[in-house]
């Protein structure tokens, strides 16, 4: 969590109090500058942000030209766009958040490489003693049927060593890192070397909402990894706040909704038109098989 001088830092932040003549949104401004915690030492914090909702439609009328149909309900309209995947208009908005997370997190979100990030540097700044450890609940095995995935929660003797294990080395990393600085009086550049990935660094983080959209997609997921959809809620809950027609949008027809091949498609027609359609006969992998029958619900 933010230290004390983080905290009167953003007191001061929130306290600072401007007048615009630029559109805002009472939900998103309510929030600026205040911390969303996010696993044990992190958080997410707007910092600044430019449109809304508006600024979308706005966007999206100007390129139709006089004598083309009007979509009078800007509901409607961002409905429209986001069904027929118009990108542009939803780059007309942006946002600035201040994130602190484990580096190894980072090293995730990073390939995310629509976005302006600068981060805090090591070079300069001597790190705090912050690492992550997940909750005993979040320690899992390697999952037997994905390779970059969980499978089974840990036995709490388990969980408790690999706690146990995941705290000495990283105590004694910060420690070796300590005496590199303070004693063998190394360069900051060098004796950051030794820190492992479950370290806290921060950053911030600036991207428009056609990306930050795409980036929660697939950071919401429920296959993505644990530690970084928690960053990807709190950015939900950001983005919910600040673009509440546009997020309704996303929610039913990217979250909620599902893209087809022209091979799944054929299946489906042939279900409504009464034709039995097997896996045999639809020309998919029976991967994208059990995916279509999953969506349908009807088993694999």
């Amino acid at each position: 969590m933010p230290t004390p001088e983080d905290l009167a830092e953003l007191a001061a932040s929130r306290a600072q109090a401007s007048v615009t003549a630029r559109p805002t949104v009472p939900a998103l401004e309510a929030m600026l500058h205040t911390p969303i915690p996010c696993l044990d030492h992190g958080f997410v914090r707007v910092v600044d942000y430019m449109g809304d909702d508006g600024a979308v439609v706005q966007a999206a009328r100007v390129s139709y030209g006089k004598g083309t149909r009007q979509v009078n309900e800007d509901r409607g309209l961002i409905r429209y766009l986001m069904r027929h995947r118009h990108t542009t208009p939803f780059e007309m908005c942006e946002i600035k958040v201040h994130v602190k997370l484990p580096i190894f997190v980072a090293r995730q979100w990073i390939r995310h490489r629509t976005a302006s990030v600068n981060e805090i540097s090591a070079r300069y700044s001597v790190l705090d003693r912050e690492f992550y450890l997940p909750r005993p609940e979040d320690l899992a095995v390697q999952s037997a049927n994905n390779k970059q995935g969980r499978g089974e929660v840990l036995e709490a003797e388990s969980a408790a060593r690999v706690l146990a294990l995941l705290r000495r080395d990283a105590t004694t990393a910060y420690g070796t890192y300590e005496q590199l600085l303070e004693d063998e009086g190394l360069a900051r550049e060098l004796a950051r070397m030794n820190l492992p990935v479950s370290w806290y660094t921060q950053w911030y983080w600036k991207i428009d909402l056609h990306n930050l959209l795409h980036f929660l997609a697939l950071r919401i997921d429920p296959h993505a990894q644990y530690e970084i959809r928690v960053y990807g809620e709190a950015l939900a809950q950001v983005a919910r706040a600040w673009v509440p027609l546009c997020w309704e949008a996303f929610e039913d027809y990217r979250i909620g909704g599902a893209h087809l091949s022209r091979q799944m498609l054929q299946v489906v027609r042939g279900m409504l038109e009464g034709r039995v359609t097997g896996f045999a006969e639809s020309g998919l992998s029976k991967r994208e098989w059990d995916e279509l029958m999953a969506l349908l619900g009807r088993g694999a």
